[in-house]
């Protein structure tokens, strides 16, 4: 097949590529020269300035100019295509709805040039990025004031976890595809040849707005697990002597109702999907009169939870961050990505910038360009504060306090560098429970407050 993929980010960057490994011929477009340009380099080094995502960079490398090409103009190659995927932005709007406008202005650049083609076989247009549940109609309308001939429309939601998208999308859990037509779905069948009646891949064919919905559903779902995890299970441990995190976990998640997926305690999620999704979910509520308490809490306590430590650090250790000198280890928003969207470790450079910090001292393995981009001083002079560094051990030099924002695994196990780097009293906020022996370090003088225990130091008994 000839398929096109509008849009190279994190999804169409993983998606094309993860088709052109099939044997179709896959067109990726973008407007951003630049980024084709990396990409039609096949160098890792430039692809993964702007996705770094494990693997992706060798299989753009393998097909490259063979079964998948990179280009800036979609005129020249709209003729003859089967299928085309829409994989653009859909950021949250300060009242929680989603921006569309990236979307419509592409589409309303590519359906002219639907309407002109010269071969007019069948098309399907596919919305893959995450949209409000009746988008795919808008899709229609456009597709429609245009008079763009034979034409279907479809939704196919990803479900990409950062970090594993390509083996996700090699063998993912579920294929999503909503469409109106058999024509349609027999075009998307082709598509997805190697997912039709596998034996352990579910291959779903529903309506557009079906699917539109599974994926709001999906992620709101995914949330909750982990807001329930830091709104009740750490505050347990967090409030009651002697509960001891890990043995709560094993212990309810060994009952096989229960997902041990989220069970985890952490400094809350990011990412591209599950604030942006919860809010539009509740602004799309919001607009029918449909009642959002659940979904309201979910997300206050996932946006708490990014800067509690330090709320904690002043209550329970009566820390002063003034004039203070912090390493900050983590910045992408999860291990294995560079991705920064929607990290908690921009709300705790925020937090200690408004604390009045003198220095934050920043390390992260892959997402330092990333943070220079989001933490960019002409933006905000404060941001002069943020330095960044090549290690760990970089990070902690000269430092008074220590807040581990991602559970990269390098950051686990550190109390030997901590005790080389950093001399008590020294504050350490574990926003990922990543130190296991802070037994050690609190006996030798450390502070140490982590998601899930009660403050401790020297004079307490550590539970």
């Amino acid at each position: 097949m000839k398929i096109i993929v509008a849009g190279t980010g994190f999804v169409g960057l993983c998606h094309a590529a993860v088709l052109s490994e099939t044997g179709h011929e896959v067109y990726a477009y973008d407007v951003d020269a630049q980024k084709i340009a990396a990409y039609n380099s096949a160098q890792r080094e430039q692809i993964e300035r702007y996705v770094n995502e494990p693997g992706l960079a060798q299989i753009i490398a393998e097909n490259i100019n063979r079964y998948l090409f990179f280009t800036t103009d979609i005129e020249s190659i709209i003729d003859g295509a089967d299928a085309i995927f829409m994989c653009l932005p859909t950021p949250p709007q300060p009242n929680g709805s989603s921006d569309l406008s990236y979307y419509d202005k592409a589409l309303e650049y590519i359906a002219p040039l639907l309407a002109q083609r010269k071969d007019q076989r069948r098309v399907v247009i596919i919305n893959k990025s995450t949209v409000p549940v009746g988008t795919a109609r808008r899709l229609e309308n456009i597709l429609k004031k245009h008079n763009v001939p034979n034409i279907g429309i479809a939704s196919n939601p990803e479900f990409l976890p950062e970090g594993d998208a390509v083996e996700k999308s090699r063998r993912p859990d579920r294929v999503v595809v909503g469409a109106d037509t058999e024509e349609d779905h027999k075009i998307l069948r082709r598509c997805y040849s190697q997912f039709v009646n596998h034996v352990r891949i579910a291959y779903i064919e529903t309506t557009p707005e079906t699917a539109e919905a599974i994926k709001y559903v999906a992620n709101t779902l995914l949330l909750t697990y982990v807001s329930f995890w830091n709104g009740v299970g750490a505050r347990l441990g967090e409030t009651f002597p002697n509960v001891r995190m890990e043995d709560l976990k094993r212990g309810v998640t060994a009952d096989n109702r229960i997902s041990k997926w989220g069970s985890y305690v952490s400094n809350g999620a990011g990412g591209s999907c599950f604030g942006k999704d919860i809010q539009s979910l509740i602004w799309q509520f919001k607009s029918n009169n449909v009642a959002t308490d659940l979904l309201e809490a979910v997300y206050r306590i996932n946006e708490y939870q990014k800067t509690y430590l330090i709320d904690r650090a002043i209550q329970e250790s009566t820390a002063n961050f003034n004039h203070k000198t912090v390493a900050l280890l983590g910045l992408a928003f999860k291990k294995q990505t560079n991705d920064m969207r929607d990290s908690s470790a921009l709300k705790v450079v925020e937090a200690l910038l408004a604390r009045g910090v003198k220095e934050i001292r920043a390390y992260d393995p892959l997402a330092i360009h990333e943070a220079k981009r989001f933490l960019d001083p002409s933006k905000n002079h404060l941001f002069e504060k943020i330095t960044y560094h090549n290690s760990v051990k970089d990070a902690l030099k000269g430092t008074d306090m220590l807040f581990i924002s991602t559970d990269w695994e390098e950051f686990r196990g550190l109390s030997g560098t901590i005790e080389q780097m950093v001399q008590p009293p020294y504050l350490i906020m574990d926003g990922r429970r990543m130190i296991p022996d802070y037994r050690d370090l609190v006996e030798k003088g450390y502070e140490y407050i982590a998601v899930g225990s009660p403050y401790m130091h020297d004079e307490e008994t550590v539970s």
